[in-house]
């Protein structure tokens, strides 16, 4: 098996700077909306109006514009064509497709990781991981889905494929913010911890174990989600049933 890439993980940029060193008004709306999305505030199925947004962030509709079909292409937002763009409320079976995705994908990467991860490597992983824990303590929770996320794109990187980093970027980008829709707040804390132990399974070099770790953080987390979509579900349904009932005078 030959030795993953030596070269460490890019910081993962949510601002483009310009040639004056400011960021760029696309990339700060990008930021904007995209901090929005994963802080969980944004229900399944809201609508994102272009002029509320461009007053909002002060910017012109056309950048708006230009960043919800950004965010449409990496599938966290959906665009429908008359109508404009909305909160993805995905089924189950389409997040269940999504995560076995990344089960698929993430287990061939534990192979190539596993006993293979140099002292560097393992040092940018476990600051990784400490910034994480940061972002939990101090309530950032945009922040902590984020760097959750981000977690599994260091180690695709490590693995030294633009392709393998490129593809999960997609599947990463998608099931974060299905973990900003449906996970509980308090479910946040065991992302560093999970993390730390797919580090140490993976310097221990026990591909089995290494496997079992990190499938069973993916399985709890497509768990969560899951229960969570479905409960938001039942309410709203429960909602709307008995608001049905106090118009029709039953």
């Amino acid at each position: 098996m030959s030795a993953p890439s030596r070269r460490l993980a890019p910081h993962i940029p949510s601002e483009e700077p310009v040639a004056d060193g400011t960021v760029s008004v696309d990339e700060r709306v990008y930021e904007a909306v995209s901090r929005a999305l994963l802080s969980g505030k944004l229900r399944p199925g809201t609508p994102l109006r272009e002029r509320a947004l461009a007053e909002a962030l002060g910017c012109t509709r056309g950048a708006v514009r230009k960043v919800f079909t950004r965010l449409g292409a990496e599938k966290r937002l959906v665009l429908e064509h008359n109508r404009g763009a909305f909160v993805p409320n995905p089924t189950v079976e389409e997040m269940r497709s999504i995560y076995r995705a990344r089960r698929i994908v993430e287990a061939g990467l534990v192979a190539s990781l596993c006993g293979q991860l140099n002292a560097v490597q393992t040092e940018a992983l476990q600051r990784h991981v400490q910034a994480e824990y940061q972002a939990m303590e101090e309530g950032r929770r945009a922040d902590s889905i984020r760097l959750a996320g981000e977690f599994h794109l260091v180690l695709a990187h490590m693995a030294g494929s633009d392709e393998l980093l490129s593809y999960m970027q997609r599947l990463v980008r998608t099931t974060e913010l299905y973990k900003a829709l449906f996970d509980s707040v308090a479910a946040t804390a065991c992302a560093p911890r999970e993390h730390q132990e797919i580090i140490n399974a993976l310097r221990g070099g026990a591909l089995d174990k290494a496997l079992a770790v990190a499938m069973a953080h993916l399985d709890e987390l497509e768990q969560r989600v899951i229960h969570g979509a479905v409960a938001e579900r039942e309410v709203d349904l429960v909602s709307l049933l008995a608001g049905s009932s106090s118009t029709s005078g039953c």
